[in-house]
């Protein structure tokens, strides 16, 4: 049995347009909202077309020192310019970015995953301390 992990793709953002890019406040206060937002192609634009984009960005949160990772959002991107003209030729294409907001009690990790639909799955992580 292969371990999905051993699938999951990581590369330094500024040089691969694949990997998610986490914008948050390093350190937050216990249980008071914060925004954050993951985007993909910060630095090297990642096509959004019909035949090559991203499908979903995921993001997860690890609380430190514990077991079990808890799951934040699943944000699908369905609007890849698809059309009954023809490929490219529709009228509304999503973009590979999600913002949202959340409150954490515990200092851990967040981690964002993204499916670009021919170079799979991405993954990046960022540490948030709380006061």
């Amino acid at each position: 049995m292969t371990n999905l992990s051993k699938r999951i793709q990581q590369a330094d953002w500024k040089k691969e347009k694949h990997v998610p890019v986490i914008e948050s406040p390093d350190q937050v206060v216990a249980g008071e909202l914060f925004e954050l937002k993951v985007s993909l192609g910060k630095e090297i634009a990642h096509p959004n077309t019909t035949e090559h984009h991203i499908r979903w960005i995921s993001l997860y949160f690890h609380p430190s020192e514990e077991k079990f990772t808890y799951q934040v959002g699943l944000f699908e991107s369905s609007a890849h310019g698809e059309s009954v003209a023809g490929p490219n030729q529709g009228p509304v294409y999503t973009h590979h970015e999600v913002s949202t907001s959340l409150k954490i009690s515990k200092p851990g990790t967040l981690h964002a995953l993204a499916f670009c639909n021919i170079h799979g799955l991405w993954e990046s992580s960022k540490e948030i301390k709380v006061v």
